[in-house]
């Protein structure tokens, strides 16, 4: 079994072949006890449309794969792919398939590892961002492209896939999901909501600029969508929150998605975005870029030329004399 054909497995049919069953249907998901843990009220929750699982007590969700990594405490994709064929004589398809863009690039080899690449966060301070915050929340990720090396730095999401940046590239190692991150010990009562992991750092940069001693990092959660289009992810994990502020773009589609969110979030969500009027995001807040001087995104192949420019190691030269 390939990893494309398990994701095309249906989760609640998985979870039926393993014995459990959902306690309860709301709309179009499927609530179970956790499969991962003991508990007695359910909030184990399967999205049946999207064909995707989220864990409100462990804040982790995503694919089968992703579940079967849970399931056998393994990051062994084969292992996985193994343990999900035994069940697969008792399972039926999903009656969709999971297509991948033409435009979306392979990514092979993929080594993870920690952020030390001086170009990196040479880049990363030229966006105004702390470096030694930025280590501690991002990865240094070095893979292949078509036949080739290149570096970059990743940003984990919580179906185990990564946002991908360089000062020439943005892109994303699959699967597409948001970023959810918890604080240790008691559940906080506000999340903040983010577009993109730039922002984040950019806040996490100003809240350490502006209160170095006590910056209060930790006395909120924070959602992170990764995209516009991953709102209807985000609301799921939202519920808990009794407080919502959001710091989503000031563009047409930061604008949208906070109406998504705020439709289903009336009471408890507030838009922080005028903060930083005047300024496409966050981080252009923080490089003091103002709108009319944000750039137009360059074109798709223009960016992977520069990517691999830039993210492509140097070859190794004798020392001229």
């Amino acid at each position: 079994m390939t990893t494309q054909e398990a994701k095309q497995i249906n989760i609640a049919d998985y979870l039926q072949a393993l014995g459990y069953t959902p306690v309860r249907k709301q709309g179009k998901s499927l609530w179970y006890k956790s499969p991962l843990r003991e508990e007695v009220e359910a909030s184990f929750k399967v999205n049946t449309e999207l064909n995707r699982w989220y864990d409100f007590g462990i804040g982790k969700g995503g694919n089968i794969i992703a579940l079967a990594s849970e399931l056998y405490r393994s990051d062994n994709v084969p292992y996985l792919l193994n343990k999900i064929t035994e069940q697969v004589p008792h399972i039926r398809p999903v009656s969709f398939s999971f297509r991948q863009q033409a435009s979306e690039p392979s990514f092979r080899q993929l080594e993870v590892g920690e952020l030390t690449h001086p170009a990196l966060l040479r880049y990363l301070q030229e966006r105004g961002i702390d470096t030694v915050l930025a280590k501690s929340e991002c990865k240094e990720l070095h893979f292949i492209h078509n036949g080739k090396p290149y570096f970059a730095i990743g940003f984990p999401n919580v179906a185990g896939g990564y946002e991908v940046r360089n000062q020439f590239f943005k892109g994303c190692i699959a699967p597409k999901d948001i970023t959810h991150i918890r604080q240790s010990g008691e559940p906080r009562e506000k999340c903040i909501v983010f577009e993109g992991f730039m922002d984040y750092l950019s806040f996490l940069t100003l809240r350490m600029r502006d209160c170095p001693t006590l910056p209060n990092l930790d006395r909120q959660d924070y959602v992170i969508l990764n995209s516009a289009a991953n709102v209807s992810k985000a609301i799921d994990v939202l519920h808990r929150y009794e407080r919502i502020h959001c710091l989503l773009d000031n563009d047409e589609a930061g604008r949208n998605a906070y109406q998504e969110l705020a439709i289903e979030f009336a009471g408890r969500i507030r838009d922080f975005s005028n903060n930083y009027h005047g300024h496409k995001d966050l981080n252009d807040y923080l490089c003091g870029k103002l709108l009319s001087q944000s750039a137009e995104p360059m074109k798709l192949e223009r960016q992977v030329q520069s990517a691999r420019r830039m993210m492509q190691p140097p070859k190794k030269r004798g020392l001229k004399m």
